[in-house]
């Protein structure tokens, strides 16, 4: 038994570990020739003798000062053009942010509009409940085996093809569900929802390569969570508008299909607006990059890349790997509530379809406070794994009040404990996209969010379904009880998971002139072109 565990950031590993940071690149050009290192040696103490560092002194002084924060990006020795480490942030990267996280917005939108009214769906389809949740289930679905094809599109073609791709099929299924408002045609209205799911594929895992391609280091998280906070807010407004736009007319099918109808073609308009913004705003980089973290790699994938072995190094990332497990598990639990909430209410409190929308909004509006909160607190304080493990704790204390109070007759409490549950099941989201990305630096930002979007859909099938079950069989009280369960477990996987911030120490080398890239063809463990030297520690927290 752990009795507690006291969590710091330390800005070196070992207290006489070396701040310099070697970055490598495999180059053609450059076999053969030396390996040219810029910047100052520090002063404090190294891992060399004073013996070995004898010869150096004459040598380090001779180097010029402007070579201290210059690389040689494709190596060449002495006949390579030297290029510096500039950095500068782009006016453009707050527009890319906006777009985005709006027709992100609307892809969420329509993968909750039709469970928040269940009832009304399985009266004009005339289809049961458990049709009626596939049609957001699909969304899960259709994610896991295409996630892997849509990350090595982001890779090997960029930002811009693979938003251009989320925001046409987002376009093609709200414009294909305009065509299904009538009460024959079920199987349309699955088609395109279809699409949509499809479409979220290019959606999920651009936040985490939207914030570290143009955000500078310390707004980066703040950027990730704004982005996550797009797709939230999409929910949010799911939780409301339906249950306004389209009420429970039991006794009149026509004006149920009109509303239906009016509730699809507005849909339709703003998603063809976005995709018109999508194709003049976003590019896949900023001509300058923002941050060191960037400088050092590829603009382009390089020649040897391999998609295959990026994913190989992910899963042998021990720490990644938990972190796969614990992310699918609270993500896949609020996809499940969200699918369900409406049949939770309403079981609990009858006739109270708007304030089932009402509480969803609650449980959202809450989350997009709790993740911009806590993407502020990581650009402020880098503790990642210290957040994660506080926010997953307090999560599950908020699925247990949640649980035990939801049939006290209370409606007013629900919308009290429901958003104490979203502020911090909802605030985790952003929190599992920076942590990954700090801890499988140098790997593609896009293939480790797909990674754990994938589990998280991989969990969120497996819960709707099972807390689906639990809760038409025997009450919500089952269904939620199943879910604080794994939420516990997942508290125990993330004390496990050992916090080593990569990018961030990067960027922190860069800032104190101890960055150093280099061109080697030397073997060693290699990330796709990028080699990180493992001469020196990461900055890290302490784990177990």
């Amino acid at each position: 038994m752990v009795a507690g565990e006291l969590v710091q950031e330390h800005l070196r590993a070992d207290a006489g570990a070396p701040d310099d940071i070697t970055v490598g690149r495999k180059s053609p050009e450059s076999e053969g020739a030396a390996e040219p290192t810029y910047g100052a040696e520090p002063t404090h103490r190294t891992w060399e003798t004073d013996s070995e560092r004898a010869p150096e002194p004459e040598k380090e002084k001779e180097a010029p000062a402007d070579e201290r924060e210059a690389m040689l990006p494709n190596g060449g020795g002495a006949e390579a053009e030297e290029k510096r480490l500039e950095t500068r942030l782009s006016r453009r990267r707050f527009a890319v942010l906006a777009v985005f996280s709006l027709y992100s917005l609307v892809n969420a939108y329509q993968w909750i509009q039709y469970s928040i009214i269940a009832n009304v769906f399985t009266q004009y389809y005339g289809v049961t409940y458990d049709k009626v949740d596939w049609l957001s289930i699909v969304y899960m679905v259709v994610y896991v085996p295409l996630i892997f094809p849509a990350t090595w599109l982001l890779d090997r073609k960029g930002l811009r093809l693979t938003a251009l791709l989320g925001a046409g099929l987002n376009c093609a299924g709200a414009w294909l569900k305009c065509a299904s408002a009538s009460p024959e045609r079920f199987g349309v209205t699955v088609t395109a929802q279809v699409v949509c799911s499809v479409a979220q594929v290019f959606i999920l895992g651009l936040p985490s390569r939207i914030a570290s391609v143009w955000f500078g280091p310390r707004e980066v998280s703040t950027a990730c969570a704004t982005a996550v906070l797009g797709n939230q807010l999409g929910t949010a407004i799911g939780f409301l508008l339906p249950p306004v736009l389209v009420p429970n007319t039991k006794n009149d099918t026509v004006l149920m299909g009109h509303n239906i109808s009016v509730m699809f073609y507005g849909t339709a308009a703003v998603s063809t607006a976005l995709l018109i913004l999508t194709v003049i705003v976003i590019k896949d980089r900023p001509s300058i990059p923002p941050s060191h973290a960037q400088a050092v790699l590829p603009d382009s994938p390089p020649g040897d890349y391999s998609y295959k072995q990026s994913i190989l190094n992910l899963i042998k990332n021990k720490a990644f790997v938990l972190l796969l497990i614990t992310y699918g598990i609270m993500t896949g639990s609020f996809y499940s509530v969200s699918t369900l909430l409406s049949q939770m209410i309403t079981a609990c409190y009858e006739n109270q379809e708007l304030n089932a929308g009402r509480i969803g909004l609650t449980l959202v509006v809450a989350g997009m406070v709790g993740s911009i909160l806590c993407g502020l607190w990581l650009d402020h304080t880098k503790t990642y794994k210290m957040t994660t493990l506080i926010v997953y704790t307090l999560s599950f204390l908020g699925m247990l009040v949640f649980t035990f109070t939801l049939d006290l007759d209370n409606i007013y409490l629900v919308f009290f404990t429901a958003g104490v549950l979203g502020f911090f099941m909802t605030g985790y989201l952003p929190l599992g996209f920076e942590f990954a990305v700090e801890i499988t630096y140098p790997e593609s930002e896009g293939t480790s969010s797909g990674l754990l979007n994938a589990f998280a859909q991989i969990f969120g099938i497996i819960f709707t379904l099972i807390q689906g079950k639990l809760t038409s069989v025997y009450s919500p009280l089952a269904g939620n009880l199943f879910l604080c369960g794994w939420i516990f477990l997942g508290i125990l996987l993330t004390a496990l998971i050992k916090s080593e911030l990569k990018r961030h120490n990067v960027n922190m080398g860069a800032n104190g002139n101890h960055l150093q890239a280099l061109t080697t063809d030397c073997p060693g463990e290699k990330s796709n072109g990028v080699k990180l030297e493992p001469s020196f520690s990461f900055s890290h927290e302490t784990s177990l």
